[in-house]
């Protein structure tokens, strides 16, 4: 499936951005205008069921990786500097990044695990069933957001597809990466829905980098925007893919 992508820049270095569910690109204006200043040309999908993509028949982690590649590696010249996803998107973002080998990759409060038992069943049923919020409720629910980021939400969760959930009916793909393809940053809320501190002490064993933005619920990067980005500025940095001082 060929997808919507949202290109922006000119740099001469390449980021790719994968949102959450029941998001799309839109998610990530902020960060993308700052990653442009970076010196970045960045591709922003929206995945399958979500945004401008077209609806699949079935959903899967692995069939969202695949219409990525299929999508952005024709716009590609060489490896991508950056591969950046947050939530299901930071599980489809590393199975790009086995199939894309970019030099970085950056996973925001990803989906490598799932609860298992009651919650784990009380999670499902809550993305199952819940109606999609209205204005007054998703701004109590999230009190750091901007006015923007609350119309952009509303906007994405009218384009998105609800069947994108039987995607999660099978957990077992919600792992972490079996093998680095590049240097990794696991950037989690300080609150994580899905990474316990047993799970993040396994990413590091795994050799991934693991920070925490305090103050910060599952969508870090509008929660805490600055702190977001003065987090990834700093270890692209310490790794070579950015130069200069970050903004916020």
């Amino acid at each position: 499936m060929r997808l919507a992508v949202h290109e922006t820049g000119a740099g001469a270095r390449t980021a790719i951005l994968i949102h959450g569910i029941m998001s799309d690109s839109r998610a990530w204006h902020r960060v993308t205008g700052e990653l442009e200043a970076q010196g970045f040309r960045v591709l922003a999908v929206d995945l399958a069921g979500h945004g401008r993509s077209p609806r699949a028949e079935r959903y899967s982690p692995a069939a969202w990786a695949d219409d990525v590649v299929e999508t952005v590696a024709p716009m590609l010249d060489g490896q991508p500097d950056v591969v950046l996803g947050h939530s299901l998107g930071g599980l489809v973002a590393s199975l790009v990044a086995d199939r894309l080998a970019p030099r970085a990759a950056i996973y925001v409060d990803p989906a490598f695990a799932f609860p298992k038992g009651p919650l784990g069943l009380a999670y499902k049923l809550f993305f199952a069933i819940a109606p999609k919020p209205r204005r007054n409720a998703l701004v109590r629910m999230n009190p750091k957001w901007s006015a923007v980021d609350v119309d952009i939400e509303l906007a994405t969760l009218r384009d998105w597809d609800k069947r994108t959930i039987l995607g999660f009916a099978d957990t077992r793909p919600l792992v972490p990466p079996t093998r680095l393809v590049a240097p990794s940053l696991v950037l989690l809320a300080e609150k994580s829905l899905l990474i316990t501190d047993r799970v993040a002490a396994d990413l590091r064993r795994r050799g991934m980098t693991v920070a925490t933005v305090p103050g910060t619920g599952h969508t870090v990067f509008r929660d805490d925007h600055a702190g977001f980005m003065h987090a990834i500025g700093e270890w692209l940095r310490s790794v070579g893919q950015l130069g200069g001082t970050a903004t916020a």
